[in-house]
């Protein structure tokens, strides 16, 4: 692979360096790859194992690490193990110079390590986390873009990301379920999966006939039928209590749920500490792993690195083949 991967820290005092450390100590990359944030956050997990890469506009040649330090976090020295507003800053000046290598064309695909989204927003990055932040950098628009979640047997997408709960129904528009059903659609068969997409309802037993809400019959089942109109395969609204189960056996690609913790409480259920985010619908790839800056594994070797293994297996594929 000759195309570039650029691999952000995230908030460097949680598990971001130390995994990029650890996974690079034994994997090689198979084209450049390029490190972005606060060179002491990596410099004290021992002797270097990258090159500097100090002109920005420099296109790394050859496969290897490349370190870039962003200007504005130029000898910044985030504590390990803590939250802090600095790190916070590192997490929002790495993604936005991630997003100039993207745009520049001198990198085609993003890895994003972990981020405390409190502290990102206290250092003045007003965004819920690394979706919304990426979804506007890169021009999707808020009903562009769509979270999914993946493991090796559950696959879930978002419709709405990090709203407080009381927002949800009127974020479940017509757009928004039929914009995540034609992304969902796109990213399962390319993973080669042939069956149907199910669709979560919003409500308990999926509205019940309209008898415990009426968003299933008004917004989700217009949404379902006009994807089906145009070829895709789906089924639904489904209820949540049993959608995950019949997924879980094969029976769906994936599941497009309505809010957050509908569809990552099932799948953390079975991936905890081995899915992969990605967020579909942005010009370029994009992965993380699934789960955050894990401040009290820092330093004690017991950090698993299946996630993260595979969310750099997967942007590989994805920026090798040239798929979003």
């Amino acid at each position: 692979m000759t195309k570039t991967i650029c691999l952000t820290l995230g908030d460097p005092g949680g598990l971001g360096p130390e995994l990029v450390r650890r996974f690079f100590a034994a994997v090689a990359p198979k084209g450049p790859v390029i490190l972005i944030g606060p060179e002491r956050s990596l410099a004290r997990l021992g002797d270097p194992f990258y090159e500097r890469l100090d002109d920005p506009s420099a296109r790394p040649g050859r496969p290897g690490l490349y370190l870039f330090e962003p200007p504005e976090l130029a000898g910044l020295d985030v504590p390990p193990g803590q939250a802090t507003v600095a790190g916070g800053r590192a997490a929002g000046f790495s993604l936005e110079w991630a997003v100039r290598f993207l745009l520049s064309g001198q990198a085609h695909g993003l890895l994003t390590c972990p981020l405390n989204k409190a502290m990102l927003q206290a250092a003045g990055f007003d965004f819920p986390g690394h979706t919304e932040f990426l979804a506007e950098r890169l021009g999707t628009g808020p009903e562009g873009h769509c979270m999914h979640l993946c493991g090796p047997v559950l696959r879930v997408s978002l419709v709405t990301t990090h709203p407080p709960l009381a927002d949800v129904p009127r974020l479940i528009t017509h757009q928004a379920v039929l914009n995540c059903l034609l992304l969902t659609n796109s990213f399962v068969r390319r993973l080669g999966l042939p069956e149907p997409v199910a669709v979560c309802g919003l409500n308990p037993h999926a509205g019940e006939w309209g008898r415990i809400g009426r968003e299933e019959i008004e917004v989700i089942t217009p949404a379902i039928e006009e994807a089906r109109a145009l070829g895709l395969n789906v089924a639904g609204p489904m209820p949540a209590d049993t959608v995950f189960h019949f997924a879980a056996k094969g029976r769906y690609s994936a599941v497009l749920a309505m809010y957050h913790d509908q569809g990552l409480g099932p799948l953390k259920l079975l991936h905890f500490g081995e899915a992969v985010n990605t967020t579909l619908g942005l010009p370029f790839p994009r992965t993380s792993p699934d789960h955050g800056t894990g401040y009290d594994l820092v330093g004690t070797g017991q950090a698993r690195l299946d996630s993260f293994v595979a969310a750099y297996e997967l942007l590989e594929k994805l920026v090798e083949k040239g798929k979003k």
